[in-house]
């Protein structure tokens, strides 16, 4: 496989169901950063492999079933659906919209604007697996994008109850790889008119990092960003010391895209090294060999930019975005059910990783769907995206890494929100008011 430049695939279908209900800025509790990563000079990490099985309970997933009627009942259903409520609405308070049609999860994220970023207001997840199969035969199949129909009729009915102004829908890697991508996204604005936009990799890359901005730690030299997605995994460097005095990236209301200095797409996610390699039983040996697979495609992207150097002697800070370590730290704290305000912005030991990586790697694949934060939808996966993350971790050791839960959507969301100036008219009317009492 040759690397190429193909943008982040947020959902990798290794994460948990996405239950957002929380102000979105500086992390609650995480306001005060611990002390930034140092890269380990040399080694290789070796897991301690084992036979137990962590208890679990059954997960609570969220379902997919098949569309199987025709494609003009599409025009004849509601879009309510009631099951998803967020509670009222308040009038002349606008709403933004972002969706995220990825390779192996279709997200909605609403929110308004607030004073430390923007408060959620309805949110939606579901497992779609669109991406299943392209590998192999460069279409999306007709199963998958009807499961995919089944999740955007849901959001559809969302984005019309809320009355939502401002939106940005968009697909990722699926779409942009199979030959019938873009006439399924012409079906889609046919049957709900939703325009979802095809984004090219570099602009996915650049969204993805402003998502998870309010959790970079702005005293680092260096920052690693890197998305395990379904199709494509994204490595992202950022030299923080290009933005100067402007520390305002953990409000997000900066451009901390500035700070890019290089950027890589690898053509492997969770769902396509599971499909190559057999996610369901995965001994050691077939991890290591989906570990040095990852690994060949990133030795070309060091050789160029040679950031083993660079970082030497330097603060680092390594931010995963992918919902692969959102899962490894849901394991790792023990959760019975996933929490997300648990889990974003937490700070994970490279140890804790190996211990849970083992873990798993010891169990059967039904041991594994009864892990509350992993089920039956994900768990033959989630051993990809650990081996996809063993890569990244074996070219560049760190002692560390902090766990983001938020990326694209939060991303677009920031984006449009920033090009409307709502914070900054805030800030505006707040003088205003204060000045002259609240006359004209």
């Amino acid at each position: 496989m040759k690397p190429e430049h193909s943008g982040p695939d947020r959902s990798d279908g290794a994460g948990p169901p996405d239950s957002s209900d929380d102000n979105v800025g500086i992390a609650p509790g995480q306001e005060k950063l611990a002390p930034v990563t140092r890269v380990i000079n040399g080694g290789e990490r070796q897991f301690r492999q084992r036979n137990r099985a962590a208890p679990g309970v059954l997960s609570n997933r969220v379902g997919s079933s098949p569309w199987r009627d025709s494609p003009n009942a599409w025009q004849r259903q509601s879009f309510d659906e009631r099951a998803f409520t967020a509670g009222p609405d308040h009038p002349g308070e606008q709403i933004y919209g972002a969706l995220d049609l990825g390779t192996n999860n279709c997200r909605l994220l609403l929110a308004r604007p607030s004073r430390r970023g923007f408060r959620v207001v309805d949110a939606f997840s579901r497992i779609i697996r669109l991406g299943e199969g392209v590998s192999q035969t460069g279409r999306l199949s007709e199963l998958a994008m009807n499961r995919t129909l089944d999740a955007l009729k849901i959001c559809a009915g969302k984005l019309q109850r809320h009355h939502v102004a401002r939106t940005r829908l968009v697909a990722t890697q699926a779409c942009r790889v199979a030959d019938n991508g873009p006439a399924f996204v012409n079906k889609v604005k046919d049957i709900f008119d939703l325009d979802i936009e095809i984004l090219t990799p570099e602009l996915e890359a650049h969204l993805a990092v402003a998502g998870c901005a309010t959790l970079i730690d702005a005293a680092a030299d260096y920052v690693l960003v890197f998305d395990i997605g379904g199709g494509s995994s994204e490595i992202i460097w950022l030299d923080m010391t290009r933005l100067g005095t402007r520390r305002d990236v953990l409000t997000g209301r900066s451009d901390v895209n500035d700070a890019i200095v290089a950027w890589e797409s690898l053509p492997v996610g969770v769902v396509t090294l599971a499909e190559h390699y057999g996610g369901r039983d995965v001994t050691p040996r077939t991890f290591k060999a989906m570990s040095r697979a990852v690994t060949e495609l990133l030795v070309p992207f060091e050789a160029k930019h040679r950031f083993s150097e660079q970082m030497a002697g330097k603060s680092v800070h390594f931010l995963g975005t992918s919902g692969t370590v959102t899962t490894i730290a849901g394991v790792k704290l023990g959760l019975e059910r996933y929490d997300r305000k648990r889990v974003d912005g937490i700070w994970l030991d490279v140890s804790d990783i190996d211990d849970v990586t083992s873990t798993l790697l010891g169990q059967t694949y039904e041991e594994r769907v009864m892990q509350p934060c992993i089920g039956r939808e994900r768990a033959d996966l989630v051993l990809a995206g650990c081996a996809i993350l063993d890569a990244i971790l074996k070219q560049w050791p760190a002692e560390r890494l902090r766990v983001a839960d938020r990326g694209l959507r939060e991303g677009i969301l920031m984006r449009l929100m920033m090009e409307d100036g709502v914070w900054r008219a805030g800030r505006r009317r707040r003088g205003r008011s204060k000045q002259s009492n609240g006359a004209r």
